[in-house]
C-alpha cells in the first residue's frame, strides 16, 4: 500500500542500517514451542549497549505522549451508508433453531449454473480450487426446495479468533477444529474483514477488485451443509432441538489491521479512522464471540521478525530495525494521537518491524467500545504452552461446547504443537539483551494498561 500523508514519516533515521525485505505471504502464522528458544544465554555486544541511552530518550518521548482516549462509535446509519451491499446480503435475524448464525437465501440459478464461477478466493489461488470443485459437485444436493423455489443455507461464524500474529493462534485453531461440534472456514485465514473486502490480495501488489461478502460466505458452505443436515434431521424438526454445530474463523489480522481505511473512508478525525472492522462485525453479529491469544510483545516482535524477514537475519539486524521503527513511531506521536499512529498505514509500512502489533491494549479498548467484555476471551500463549488442557477448557467453556469423552479430549490436548519455529531461525538464538531492554521499556506502559483493563497482572509479563 502506498499513499503517504505525512512527509515527516519518511525522514531517514540515524539508526537505519539496511533494507528490510518482507515476506509477501499474508498468513500471520504463530508458534507455540519456540518459547523455550528465548531462554538461552546470549553474548553481550558492547557496540549496541551504547545505543541504549539515545533510544531511551525516544521511548521517554513516546511514553509522555501516550493517552488512551475512548473513540466515538459510529451509528448504524453511517455504517449502512459505507457498506450498502453488505447490509443487503446479511439479514438482521438468524434461524432460531441454530446456535450458529445462519439463514436461508433464495438461489436463482439452475443445475447448469456454477455458483462459484466468480468467487475471488477460487480465482486468485490454485490452492483453493480443489475445495470449490468439491462444493460445485455437491451444491445442488444441498439446496432446500420450497414452493417451486430453491434456497441455500448461508452462515457466518459464531466465533472469531481475531489475534494476534505469532501468538499461538494456529495451534489454538488446529486443536479447536478437532472438537466434534466445531467447524471452520474452508480457508484458515480468509483475511476478509481486514484486507480482501478492500481488494488487497498481497500487500506489495496494491489493490485489486474488492471481494464481495458473498465470496466470504462461500467459505462457510462446507460447514453450512453439515448444519443443514442437522436442521433437517427428524430430531430437530419434530422435537424442537437446536443445531449445536458452530463455525469459527481464524484470521489473526482481524484485531489490529485497519490499514486500508484511509483509502476508502472519508471524514477522518485528526487522522483517526472513522470506522473500524469491529463496527461492521458488531452491526451484523452483536452476539459474536471473540478469542484473542497474546504473548509477551517483546518476544512476539522477535518471532515476527524471524518469520517475515527473508534475508540477512541476525540479532544485530533486528536491533537496528527496532531502533529505526521506534524513531518513526516517535515522529508520529509528536504530531498525532496514539490511535492515529497505530492505524497509520504510511507509518506501519515504513517501520521495518511491526512494533504496533504488540500494542495490544490500544486494539482491545477499541473492540470494547462495541463488544461487551464477556464476549471476549483473552488468553496468553505462555499459559497455553505450560498447560494446553487448561486453556482449551477455558475455550470450551467460553464457547459453551458440549462435554467430550476422554479419548476426544486427549486427541485435542495431547497432539504436538503446531507451527513451531524453523530450524534456521532457532540457530540465531535470542535477541541481544540491549534490544530486549529497549523493547521492555517501550511496551511497559501499554502492558500496564492492559493488565488494568483485564484485572490480571500476568499481562505485565514480568517473568519473561
Amino acid at each position: 500500500l502506498t499513499g503517504a500523508k505525512h512527509g515527516l514519516l519518511l525522514i531517514p533515521s540515524p539508526f537505519h542500517y539496511g533494507a528490510f525485505i518482507s515476506n509477501p505471504s499474508l498468513m500471520d502464522n504463530e508458534s507455540l514451542s519456540d518459547l523455550k528458544d528465548h531462554y538461552q544465554p546470549s553474548k553481550m555486544n558492547i557496540s549496541y549497549v551504547k545505543d541504549y541511552p539515545s533510544i531511551k530518550l525516544i521511548i521517554d518521548t513516546i511514553t509522555s505522549k501516550i493517552e488512551f482516549v475512548t473513540r466515538q462509535r459510529p451509528d448504524l446509519a453511517e455504517l449502512r451508508k459505507q457498506e450498502p451491499h453488505m447490509f443487503s446480503v446479511i439479514p438482521n435475524k438468524f434461524l432460531p433453531n441454530s446456535k450458529n448464525p445462519c439463514w436461508y437465501e433464495e438461489y436463482r440459478g439452475n443445475t447448469t449454473t456454477d455458483p462459484y464461477a466468480t468467487n475471488s478466493y477460487a480465482l486468485y489461488s490454485k490452492r483453493f480450487r480443489i475445495i470449490f470443485d468439491y462444493l460445485r459437485k455437491v451444491f445442488w444436493n444441498h439446496l432446500y426446495h420450497f414452493q417451486d423455489k430453491h434456497y441455500r443455507l448461508r452462515c457466518l461464524p459464531h466465533f472469531y479468533i481475531i489475534g494476534q500474529p505469532k501468538c499461538g493462534t494456529t495451534d489454538l485453531y488446529d486443536r479447536l477444529r478437532l472438537h466434534p461440534d466445531v467447524r471452520f472456514s474452508a480457508i484458515k485465514e480468509p483475511h476478509w474483514w481486514t484486507r480482501k473486502r478492500f481488494g488487497i490480495i498481497r500487500l506489495r501488489d496494491g489493490f485489486h477488485e474488492r471481494y464481495p461478502v458473498e465470496d466470504y460466505l462461500d467459505l462457510f458452505d462446507l460447514a453450512a451443509h453439515q448444519i443443514q443436515g442437522v436442521l433437517q434431521s427428524e430430531g430437530v424438526r419434530e422435537r424442537g432441538k437446536t443445531n449445536n454445530i458452530i463455525i469459527g474463523e481464524a484470521s489473526a489480522s482481524t484485531m489490529w489491521d485497519n490499514n486500508a481505511w484511509i483509502f476508502f473512508y472519508d471524514n477522518s478525525s485528526e487522522g483517526e479512522p472513522p470506522f473500524l472492522i469491529q463496527d461492521f462485525l458488531h452491526a451484523f453479529q452483536p452476539n459474536a464471540k471473540l478469542i484473542i491469544m497474546l504473548r509477551d510483545p517483546v518476544e512476539r516482535l522477535y518471532s515476527d521478525y524471524l518469520y517475515f524477514a527473508s534475508a540477512n537475519k541476525s540479532v544485530e539486524d533486528f536491533h537496528e530495525k527496532v531502533a529505526e521503527s521506534l524513531q518513526l513511531f516517535e515522529n508520529c506521536v509528536l504530531d498525532s494521537s496514539l490511535r492515529a499512529c497505530v492505524y497509520n498505514n504510511t507509518l506501519n509500512n515504513a517501520m521495518p518491524v511491526r512494533l504496533q502489533v504488540g500494542l495490544y491494549v490500544v486494539y482491545l479498548l477499541d473492540w470494547l467500545t462495541v463488544f461487551d467484555k464477556d464476549q471476549i476471551l483473552v488468553l496468553r500463549l505462555e499459559d497455553h504452552a505450560s498447560s494446553v488442557k487448561y486453556t482449551m477448557h477455558m475455550v470450551f467453556q467460553f464457547l459453551e461446547l458440549g462435554p467430550l469423552s476422554e479419548k476426544q479430549e486427549a486427541l485435542i490436548t495431547k497432539s504436538p504443537a503446531s507451527n513451531t519455529r524453523r530450524p534456521e531461525d532457532r540457530s540465531l538464538g535470542p535477541m541481544l539483551p540491549t534490544t530486549k531492554a529497549i523493547l521492555k521499556d517501550f511496551y511497559r506502559p501499554f502492558n500496564t494498561k492492559l493488565a488494568q483493563v483485564l484485572f490480571d497482572d500476568a499481562f505485565l509479563w514480568k517473568r519473561t
